[in-house]
């Protein structure tokens, strides 16, 4: 079938032209373009530097827009789709072949020639043995790991038709192809071209050289922006084909490319045969984060940070500073929180007290004598109590035989070893017997003993002056290693029988407490207590604290210090993020023809944009894991010299920092990457 029989031209525009604005000056680089080429044509385009060929090209290709006029492609109007179904249009119908070859320097041969299959989301298996098969029919089989820099400028171009062709290539579009080449891989670009042509792809060249442009059938000369002369050298034919069907629709989301078929030659250039001419129909991507996709981007991203290692390194190192510092503070927020509810607990959470006044704050407490002796006994019958004891609190000179100090001295109930848990260190406690006949024994803490006996080990059966009260010590209590630190007075117990007919003389108790029963709920006994004793009185003169609400004041205020803290170690983490936005714009800088090429071969712009996402959550989460290192590294050798406080690295806070670093590249690294994707293609691709 010759093409001059086709009735529907596959490219067309008609009274198309492109203007640019320079120093706001509008500057007519087409005018009044309009131009058909049917199915199967080779095409040169020719004329001097500076005519429009290059951008009449650029709009063919759908890497530019014409400013007025009218481009069909097979019947669908361009100028009615988005940037998107453009990329879709060039992974579908075009291939790309440039003077400057555009091939990635970071990738090899196979994996340049796989870049336009990789947007059209194709398997990699497939698109690999794809390329594969054109880098042997090109001559080039034993270079597919070879890096751009290993190649000559010949094979560079070969490698550039082969990706040109590994989406189909049914229009290929050859911007000075040659013009870079020695004689000898000039000649062996256009023996290959021309075989595309024989094989039915509509081939398009762009040349100023009247030798080149004398092989095409039909060569179109422009002048000053305009078509000047458009003629058939002679009439060339090709043989029947049928539609074409690139690579990959029965694996990829890209439903509009059709599978590309092998003819019965086996020539993988060749393309099926087309039936009725009917309209593309242009379909969007719908799975744009494919699996294979984010694999592809993360690949992608990964190359780049080894492409630049060092930069890489100090970037990590900014934002793993900050990682560090929130894993840190967090982890110890919750071991200071966690010792310190310890501290209670050791105690016990099922402890109330209760105060005389009407709160805390009443600053008549001290003058209210409320709580007295029938309460603890009433207290002591209900089914909710465990243990109860009362407190006389006073200060009083202590002497010993080796030793003279003011301290405390509480008169308590033999119960009170129980409600607070109280070991000894040796002795014994003081029993209810001692209570009931006002015994003058006394049991000390380790404070007393040093302070009283020095460094004397045994001290029981030793005698003490209380005031002008002698007491036997009969026990010493064990010492409490606590959150706080152990409290540098000096505490004497005694039965608070003793205290009040013997020290203090008063009748009323300083404090109750109470250790309840097992199951029963802090709320529940302090609501029976309240009112039990508010009946008992006719009237509130009192208050209760539990040490529930007492935990509870603790983890809001520990909350509260570790967040003022968070805020802190944040502001390091923003200055890490700050550091990667601007590693990521110098990124974007660098790689601005590299974005080019990758739009030009099909990438969309949010492809594009994904890509740089991608990377700057890499090089976070990177910076993340090497904070979390060096947060456990600090937390080891914080724990070999502070024992109270446990640094806490728990899963939540590696899920913390994790998620902090994503989001952190996700946040300073969209600006960037949204600056890769506004790039102009064209524009792209013109700079170095």
């Amino acid at each position: 079938m010759n093409y001059r029989y086709d009735s529907i031209p596959l490219l067309e525009l008609t009274a198309v032209e492109r203007c640019f604005r320079v120093n706001d000056h509008p500057m007519i680089v087409l005018k009044q373009i309009n131009l058909r080429i049917m199915r199967g044509e080779f095409v040169a385009i020719t004329g001097k530097s500076g005519s429009g060929k290059s951008t009449l090209l650029n709009i063919l290709g759908c890497l530019d827009r014409p400013t007025s006029g009218q481009y069909i492609i097979d019947g669908l109007p361009v100028g009615e789709l988005s940037s998107d179904q453009l990329a879709q249009l060039r992974r579908q119908r075009f291939g790309f072949i440039f003077q400057r070859y555009h091939l990635l320097a970071h990738l090899n041969a196979s994996e340049n020639i796989q870049l336009p299959a990789a947007y059209a989301n194709v398997n990699k298996e497939c698109r690999k043995k794809r390329a594969q098969h054109l880098l042997a029919e090109l001559g080039l089989t034993d270079h597919s790991d070879y890096r751009p820099a290993m190649l000559s400028g010949g094979q560079q171009q070969r490698v550039s038709i082969a990706r040109a062709l590994i989406n189909g290539g049914e229009v290929i579009l050859a911007d000075e192809p040659t013009g870079a080449l020695d004689a000898e891989s000039r000649d062996d670009v256009m023996s290959t071209l021309l075989g595309l042509h024989r094989r039915g792809h509509t081939v398009i060249i762009v040349t100023h050289d009247q030798n080149i442009a004398q092989k095409a059938h039909r060569i179109i000369r422009m002048q000053e922006g305009r078509i000047v002369d458009d003629q058939t050298c002679h009439v060339a034919t090709k043989s029947p084909y049928v539609k074409a069907a690139p690579l990959g629709a029965l694996h990829s989301s890209d439903t509009a490319i059709p599978k590309l078929a092998h003819t019965q030659t086996g020539d993988v250039f060749d393309i099926e045969a087309r039936g009725a001419h009917s309209r593309h129909t242009i379909e969007r991507w719908s799975n744009s984060i494919a699996t294979g996709y984010i694999s592809e981007a993360l690949r992608t991203a990964w190359i780049s940070m080894n492409t630049h290692r060092s930069r890489t390194l100090l970037t990590m190192l900014g934002i793993s500073i900050g990682i560090a510092a929130v894993v840190i503070v967090v982890a110890l927020g919750q071991g200071a929180q966690a010792a310190v509810i310890q501290d209670i607990e050791s105690v016990g959470t099922d402890i109330v007290g209760l105060y005389p006044g009407r709160d805390g704050a009443d600053d008549q407490a001290n003058a209210t004598h409320t709580l007295v002796e029938a309460d603890l006994a009433i207290l002591r019958k209900q089914f909710y109590v465990d243990s109860a004891t009362p407190t006389v609190s006073s200060s009083r000179v202590l002497v010993s035989n080796q030793g003279r100090a003011t301290g405390s001295v509480r008169g308590v109930d033999a119960d009170y070893f129980r409600v607070y848990g109280i070991d000894m260190a040796s002795g014994a406690r003081f029993d209810a017997a001692a209570v009931q006949r006002h015994a003058q024994v006394a049991v000390i803490d380790d404070n007393t003993r040093e302070r009283l006996f020095g460094n004397r080990d045994e001290v029981v059966g030793q005698t003490i002056l209380i005031g002008t009260l002698p007491c036997t010590v009969i026990g010493v209590m064990a010492k409490h290693e606590s959150l706080f630190g152990t409290p540098p007075t000096l505490s004497v117990l005694v039965p608070y029988t003793t205290a009040a007919d013997r020290i203090t003389g008063q009748w009323w108790f300083n404090d109750i407490t109470l250790r309840l029963r097992d199951g029963v709920p802090n709320d529940v006994a302090e609501q029976y207590i309240t009112k039990l004793l508010t009946v008992r009185h006719r009237v509130k003169d009192f208050f209760v604290s539990t040490s529930e609400g007492f935990v509870r004041t603790v983890e809001r205020a520990a909350s509260t210090l570790t967040l003022l803290v968070l805020v802190v170690a944040i502001v390091s983490l923003f200055v890490g993020g700050i550091g990667v936005m601007n590693v990521m714009l110098m990124s974007v800088l660098e790689r601005t023809r590299e974005i080019g090429i990758r739009l030009a071969v099909g990438a969309r712009r949010s492809d594009i944009m994904y890509q740089f996402l991608a990377e700057a959550s890499l090089l976070c989460l990177s910076g993340g894991l090497l904070g979390i290192l060096l947060a456990f590294l600090v937390s080891t050798v914080f724990s070999l010299f502070v024992s109270v406080i446990t640094v806490r690295l728990s899963t939540q806070v590696f899920t913390l920092a994790c998620a902090c670093s994503v989001t952190t590249g996700i946040t300073f690294g969209f600006w960037p990457a949204l600056n890769a994707a506004r790039l102009d293609p064209v524009e792209a691709l013109a700079r170095e």
